[in-house]
């Protein structure tokens, strides 16, 4: 009995001590590397470019305060105006057309048949380029000389320059970044679709639900929070993107898909005006973070415990 009773003594200290090993400060040691992490490589670089927003500097010599003039001149820029403008009206074009493709994709390929494993691969396809690489190639592609505008005239009417028009660009810079994109977001939700429990659409099939309504009661439902992830990337990335709005409209025509992030590029590396790209960049960075915690606040994302809340 004494060695029963000094083994079961030894068993609760050693759990005592695992449990205040977890919990206790040894176990927040873990969380350094990733904190430094994100100061180094994101609190830094956010302060050094929020503190340039109120200078001027052209890149190379020392920075020089300037109060608010950066700011004062944004508040009045109209060319911010129009370019905010164009950003909002890219990424909500975006959002409506990759996010429905995206989910159907993602449940169809989530399906057991060899066929959709080897059709998948196909459409993953696009993820493996470049983003400079897609607009490169879709540049040349919609050449109105030597692309498929001038071998097929009549699928784009008039001269062929479907991208020298200010729809048409807009139309292009969304068709390529969701042919590009959509990829990505249809893979998010092929494997949230492959952990929904089959016995739900089993229950379903039993009280006579169709594919459509186990589509909208069940899958939908059980895929909320990959929508709000996707969605999530879409905005960050919509407001982030500039290198498919450089290679394959440079803006063009004029300035009718000149976005924030390439006015912030021509303010910093073609007028030289670092402070003012800072300022610009501030408000990327405020709208990004912004609309993103909007989304999860509203969507309720941030209070579910689980994806099979509510069954």
């Amino acid at each position: 009995m004494a060695a029963l009773a000094s083994t079961d003594r030894l068993a609760r200290t050693s759990s005592a001590h695992r449990t205040s090993s977890a919990t206790g400060r040894p176990g927040a040691t873990w969380a350094l590397p990733g904190l430094l992490f994100f100061l180094l490589f994101a609190v830094v670089p956010m302060a050094a470019v929020a503190y340039l927003s109120f200078t001027d500097w052209d890149g190379l010599g020392t920075p020089r305060l300037n109060g608010g003039a950066n700011w004062s001149r944004l508040v009045h820029d109209p060319a911010i105006v129009h370019a905010t403008v164009v950003t909002f009206v890219l990424l909500i074009g975006n959002i409506v057309v990759q996010a429905p493709i995206a989910i159907l994709l993602g449940v169809w390929s989530a399906g057991p048949e060899r066929n959709r494993a080897a059709l998948s691969t196909i459409f993953f396809v696009p993820l493996l380029l470049s983003t400079a690489a897609t607009a490169v190639m879709w540049r040349q592609l919609l050449d109105p000389n030597f692309g498929v505008p001038a071998t097929l005239p009549w699928l784009f009417g008039g001269d062929g320059n479907f991208v020298g028009t200010s729809n048409g660009a807009i139309v292009c810079l969304v068709a390529v970044t969701s042919w590009q994109f959509i990829p990505f977001h249809t893979l998010l939700f092929q494997a949230s679709a492959r952990a929904i429990p089959v016995t739900l659409y089993q229950a379903a099939e039993i009280d006579g639900a169709g594919r459509f309504r186990q589509f909208r009661s069940i899958t939908l439902p059980q895929l909320r929070n990959t929508i709000i992830t996707s969605s999530t990337l879409m905005v960050v990335g919509g407001l982030t993107a500039f290198d498919i709005v450089l290679v394959l409209t440079n803006g063009g025509p004029g300035t009718d898909t000149a976005t924030l992030p390439f006015r912030m590029y021509q303010e910093g590396f073609s007028s030289y005006d670092m402070g003012y790209a800072s300022a610009i960049a501030v408000v990327l960075l405020a709208l990004s973070t912004g609309i993103s915690l909007l989304l999860v606040r509203v969507t309720g994302y941030d209070k579910m415990q689980s994806t099979l809340e509510g069954l």
